[in-house]
C-alpha cells in the first residue's frame, strides 16, 4: 500500500472538529431533501416492501423503549434497533437517492443511523442536516475511491461504503473525540459486509434490505466507541485495515481526503422519479417518450445499449424477462423497459405480485436485448441508454438520453420532489396524519431545536395518539 500515514486519524480530527455551522448550507440543504425523499421512501415501504416486516417485529418483540422512531408505527425504540428496522426501509423500494457514476446509495445508510442518533443524543435540526452531509460526503469519497475495486473482488459496494459515512454521521451526532471517531470507524468495519452473490440471486430479498445492517453497524460503532471500547490505530488506510481488505492493497487512501470540507458530495445525489435501479431510468425515459407513436402489436425487437455495469440488469436474459420478487423486478430492464412501453409509467404499484406475471408486460420483455458499449464504461455515461425499436420492413425508432432526469444537471423541482412524498405516504401501512404539514416540517427541519421533540410531534407514539384520537 502507498504510503498514507494517518488518513484515518486526519478524517478523525476533521469529523471532531466540526460544527453544524462549518457545513455549508448548500450541503445542509441537499440534505434537507434528502431526508424527505428518504422518509417518504421508508414510509411506502412499509406498506410495499418485501422482507422489511420481519424486521420491524423482530425489534418490537426482543427492544425495550427507547426515543428513536420506529417509522413502523412511530413507537419508539433504542437507536440501534430504530436504525436497523428503518434502514431495511431505506432501499426495500429502490426508490431512494443515488449518485450518477457510483455505486453509492449514500442517504440509505446514512439517515437511518442519523435519525435514530439525532433522537437519541436530542441534537437540533441543523446537527442533524449537517451530520447527514457529512456522512453522505464520505460515503460518496469511499464509493468514489474504493466502490470498482470493491466489485471486482466479489463486494458489494453501497452498504460497505455507507457503513463508513454512516459512522461518521453518528460521530459528529454524538460528538465523538478524534480518538473516539478513529474507535469507531475500527468498530463499524468488524461488523460490515455485504456479498456481491446478491447479484446472482434474484429469489433473495437481501439486496432490498441491506442497508439495515450497515445502519445498525455505524450506530453500535458510535454507541462503543463513546463508551471506551478502543479500535485499531488505522482501521482506514493499515496494511489490513478497511481499504486493503475490500479494495486491495494498491489503492491510495489519501485521496479519500482530497477536497474534504470544501467538495460536499450530497449535493451531487439524484432523485429518483421511477422506483427502480438507476440504471433503468435512462431506458424507462426513452420508452415513455417512443411509446405515443410507438407501435406494440407490430413490435419485433427492443434493442438496449448501455454502460457495461448494466449488464447486471439484463443478465441472465431469461430470468430477467421474467423477474420472480420486486427486488428484481426493480433491476430487470427488459420488465422496467415493458412496463414503459405498455402501462405508459413505471409507479409504485407496477412491482406487486400481481404485475409481475402480466402476460402483455412479459410479452414485450421477452423482445428485450441489451448489448454493452464499451466506451460507456465511464462515470459519465455509466446511466446512458439507447433504445431502439424494431418493426419489419426495417422500419425502427431510435431515442438516447444521455443522462436520465433527477440528476445534478436535471434536478428534480422541490414540488415534485414533494409530490413524490406524497405519494408514498399515501403507500404507507399506517399513513401518517396531515402528509403535507409533514413534508414542510422535513424540508424545514433546520430550524427545529430539537429532532426528538419535531418527531415526537409528526410521529406520535400511539398511546399518545390515541389519546388525541388519532390513530396511526
Amino acid at each position: 500500500m502507498r504510503s498514507a500515514q494517518g488518513v484515518s486519524r486526519r478524517l478523525a480530527g476533521f469529523v471532531a472538529g466540526r460544527s453544524e455551522r462549518h457545513v455549508p448550507d448548500a450541503a445542509k440543504a441537499a440534505a434537507a431533501r434528502s431526508l424527505l425523499d428518504a422518509v417518504g421512501v421508508s414510509l411506502a415501504a412499509t406498506g410495499l416492501g418485501e422482507g422489511t416486516a420481519a424486521f420491524s417485529d423482530l425489534v418490537r418483540a426482543e427492544s425495550g423503549h427507547g426515543v428513536s422512531t420506529l417509522l413502523w408505527d412511530a413507537s419508539r425504540l433504542p437507536a440501534a434497533a430504530a436504525a436497523w428496522a428503518n434502514g431495511a426501509l431505506a432501499h426495500a423500494l429502490d426508490f431512494e437517492d443515488a449518485v450518477d457514476g457510483l455505486p453509492a446509495h449514500p442517504n440509505a445508510q446514512v439517515v437511518p443511523a442519523a435519525l435514530a442518533l439525532a433522537e437519541e443524543y436530542d441534537a437540533g435540526g441543523a446537527e442533524l442536516l449537517a451530520s447527514v452531509a457529512l456522512g453522505c460526503d464520505v460515503t460518496c469519497r469511499v464509493a468514489d475511491l474504493a466502490g470498482e475495486r470493491m466489485a471486482e473482488r466479489g463486494w458489494y459496494p453501497p452498504p460497505i461504503a455507507g457503513a463508513i459515512g454512516a459512522t461518521v454521521a453518528g460521530a459528529f451526532l454524538a460528538r465523538l473525540t478524534a480518538e473516539q471517531v478513529v474507535d469507531a470507524l475500527s468498530l463499524v468495519i468488524s461488523q460490515s459486509t455485504a456479498s456481491g452473490e446478491v447479484k446472482n440471486s434474484p429469489d433473495s430479498l437481501i439486496r432490498g434490505i441491506r442497508d439495515a445492517f450497515a445502519a445498525h453497524a455505524a450506530v453500535r460503532a458510535v454507541q462503543l466507541a463513546s463508551r471506551g471500547v478502543r479500535g485499531f490505530a488505522a482501521p482506514l488506510e493499515g496494511a489490513a485495515g478497511f481499504l486493503a481488505t475490500f479494495a486491495g492493497a494498491d489503492v491510495d487512501p489519501s485521496r479519500l481526503l482530497d477536497g474534504l470540507g470544501e467538495d460536499f458530495r450530497g449535493t451531487e445525489v439524484s432523485f429518483k422519479a421511477w422506483p427502480s435501479c438507476r440504471g433503468t431510468h435512462a431506458f424507462i425515459d426513452a420508452g415513455l417518450r417512443l411509446r405515443a407513436e410507438a407501435d406494440l402489436d407490430a413490435l419485433e425487437a427492443v434493442e438496449l445499449v448501455g454502460a457495461p455495469v448494466n449488464r447486471m440488469l439484463a443478465e441472465p436474459l431469461a430470468a430477467k424477462r421474467a423477474p420472480c420478487t420486486a427486488i428484481d423486478a426493480k433491476f430487470s430492464l427488459p420488465f422496467t423497459v415493458a412496463l414503459a412501453l405498455v402501462d405508459g409509467g413505471v409507479g409504485l404499484g407496477s412491482f406487486a405480485p400481481d404485475q409481475l406475471g402480466r402476460p402483455d408486460l412479459l410479452a414485450v420483455a421477452r423482445k428485450v436485448t441489451f448489448r454493452p458499449e464499451q466506451a460507456w464504461g465511464t462515470p459519465a455515461r455509466m446511466t446512458s441508454g439507447r433504445l431502439t425499436l424494431r418493426y419489419g420492413g426495417g422500419r425502427q425508432q431510435v431515442l438516447e438520453v444521455a443522462r436520465p432526469p433527477g440528476g445534478p444537471d436535471a434536478p428534480m423541482t422541490t414540488e415534485a420532489l414533494v409530490a413524490k412524498f406524497l405519494d408514498c405516504v399515501a403507500h404507507a401501512a399506517h399513513e401518517p396524519p396531515e402528509p403535507e404539514q409533514l413534508a414542510g416540517q422535513l424540508l424545514g427541519i433546520g430550524s427545529a431545536p430539537s429532532v426528538r421533540g419535531l418527531f415526537a410531534h409528526l410521529f406520535p407514539e400511539p398511546a399518545a395518539a390515541a389519546r388525541e384520537t388519532e390513530s396511526w
